[in-house]
């Protein structure tokens, strides 16, 4: 960790060639997230400007602690709604603090995720649990803005009731406020499909609020109408000042542990999402646990401001790739920019309509969805379009920093039924001259001969159970050997070690024996501590060797020693065979 930051700290040397680039870039970006950020804070149902205090200080600190040159590390939906979540069962005047302890606390969760360097957790969230829930958030993000869209707040607490009771209620909605928010719902989706997209947000931001202010001048007999119209400014003044440091309420801590946790999760998948889409200029991707580093460091960088809970942005980074980027200094200066925004147009964010917050929301909700990946989900696997479904009810139902927990352990769940029926034991069957035949294990086991048995898959101890059931019977057997092959496994689980020493009991009990072949120093000392050992014998236990087939050839003239077969007959059985086994 402490070779990489240093790299990166080299890395930090802005290139005269890059310069250009980079500032616009950066420029870019912070003209299109300020409006999208403050939408965000309104997700978490915190104060507008919060989202625009994030921006100043996450996107910096994330671009020099991360291993991703490119990865923006900014307010999302995903996390912004997690927060809201969490923050809307308080009240008022709790949030302001709750949110700087829950955000100091993602910071130091995902920041010792960092250190730990335990990047390699997020291969057990699987991809139907992370669809199932990106798209349950992003349908909430949608439903979640009608209210400010349509100026009719349902006294619902969930977003699918609060939606239709909407329908329910349509004489009820403000016109003034649903014909700004459609108009700028409709600027938006066009000019996203022009070359002015890119800066789709901020041109339909900047018309609808010059719409509403002329509709309220005198002129057009209405303004009364008009001027209801709910305002950023209405909702929160923006201080014409650069953001002051906040600390923590210790009292809240404890209480937000848990739902800090599910937001730094949310925060630490998202973030690898973006990791491995973009590798660095070098051509290698990212250090993922880096990654979860930098992310960290963002988030107590933007708890120090009372800032949102930021992670890598998957829309932010595309925005500055396509913007032209070409080093971190395009993140690093889009903090300047955010900055410079504040000091100089504070008045003019204050003129900002909410409905017209709330278009942008819905449209970067649409973008969010996945639906070509819930589609492959869907065709590829029930299993994995159930636990997908389930996912996002959950995401629609329950408060979201359990629908994430729940996605995990479904996703364990998932894994350890997957593992667990992989498992699948075949019969090595030698021939002479030739190379061996693979057949399904038998079920009996056959007496006075050698069994070479192979076992594909995990040994954990939910497959080891089903292996269990797998091994041969032998009711009527007598005087067998079966040679059981380990090679490659390093270490073998408590509940293989109980199903060894069962089968290998059975085996002695009708005057047979359990060889152990290709066995790793590690496994043999596992064998002893366990007194599997002694219960086998150390002479039934062969070690690994550099040589494929050495270890089953020497197994092999022991069990035919001991069967009573000549030595030529066990040269016949074995032949090529044990190099594939062993």
């Amino acid at each position: 960790m402490r070779s990489g930051i240093d790299s990166t700290v080299q890395a930090l040397r802005p290139e005269r060639s890059n310069f250009k680039a980079d500032i616009v870039a950066g420029l870019t970006f912070a003209i299109v997230n300020v409006p999208q950020a403050m939408g965000h804070a309104v997700l978490a149902a915190v104060n507008p400007v919060l989202g625009i205090y994030t921006l100043m200080v996450a996107v910096p600190v994330g671009a020099i602690f991360t291993s991703s040159v490119f990865m923006n590390v900014s307010t999302t939906g995903a996390l912004s709604v997690a927060a809201g979540a969490v923050l809307g069962e308080l009240p008022d005047a709790q949030r302001g603090q709750a949110l700087i302890a829950l955000v100091l606390l993602v910071g130091v969760i995902q920041a010792l995720a960092g250190l730990f360097r335990l990047g390699f957790v997020v291969r057990f969230v699987s991809h139907s649990v992370m669809t199932g829930f990106l798209n349950g958030v992003a349908v909430l993000i949608i439903l979640g803005q009608l209210g400010d869209l349509t100026g009719y707040h349902s006294p619902f607490g969930n977003s699918v009731t609060r939606a239709l009771d909407l329908l329910l209620r349509l004489p009820r909605i403000d016109l003034p406020t649903t014909i700004i928010g459609l108009a700028t719902l409709a600027l938006i989706v066009r000019l996203l499909r022009s070359r002015w997209r890119k800066f789709a947000f901020i041109i339909a931001i900047g018309l609808a609020t010059a719409l509403l202010a002329l509709l309220s001048l005198p002129i057009f007999g209405a303004e009364e109408s008009w001027q209801l119209v709910t305002t950023v400014g209405d909702v929160a003044a923006i201080p014409r000042t650069l953001p002051h440091v906040a600390l923590p309420t210790p009292g809240l801590m404890l209480s937000l542990l848990l739902p800090a946790f599910s937001v730094a999760i949310i925060g630490l998948i998202q973030g690898a999402g973006v990791s491995q889409a973009y590798p660095n200029p070098d051509g290698k991707y990212p250090n993922v646990s880096r990654d979860f580093f930098g992310q960290g460091a963002a988030n107590l960088a933007s708890s120090l401001v009372g800032g949102l809970p930021a992670g890598g942005s998957i829309s932010g980074t595309a925005l500055i790739m396509g913007a032209g980027a070409r080093s971190r200094w395009t993140n690093i200066s889009a903090g300047f920019f955010v900055a410079g925004i504040v000091l100089l147009a504070a008045p003019l964010v204050e003129l900002v309509p909410m409905p017209a917050l709330a278009a942008l929301l819905i449209v970067a909700g649409f973008q969010g969805l996945r639906i070509e990946a819930a589609q492959t989900i869907w065709r590829t696997s029930r299993v994995s379009a159930a636990v997908m479904g389930l996912t996002f009810l959950a995401t629609l139902f329950i408060p979201l920093q359990y629908a994430v927990l729940l996605g995990v352990a479904m996703s364990v769940v998932l894994h350890v039924a997957r593992q667990s029926n992989k498992v699948m034991v075949t019969w090595i069957v030698p021939v002479a001259g030739g190379f061996p035949m693979e057949r399904p294990a038998p079920r009996e086991l056959p007496s006075h001969q050698l069994t070479l048995l192979h076992i594909y898959g995990s040994l954990f101890f939910a497959a080891a159970k089903n292996l269990e059931e797998m091994l041969p019977t032998m009711e009527n057997t007598t005087r067998a050997v079966v040679a059981l092959g380990l090679r490659g496994r390093a270490e073998i689980g408590s509940t293989f070690v109980t199903v060894l020493k069962r089968y290998a009991e059975d085996l002695r009990a009708h005057d047979s024996r359990l060889m152990l072949v290709g066995v790793d120093q590690r496994v043999v000392d596992q064998l002893a501590r366990t007194g599997l050992l002694q219960l086998i014998g150390q002479e039934n236990v062969f070690l690994a060797t550099s040589q494929l087939g050495e270890a089953m050839n020497q197994a092999a003239a022991a069990a035919y020693a001991w069967l009573g077969q000549p030595p030529a007959d066990a040269e016949l059985r074995t032949g090529q065979a044990h190099t594939e086994v062993s």
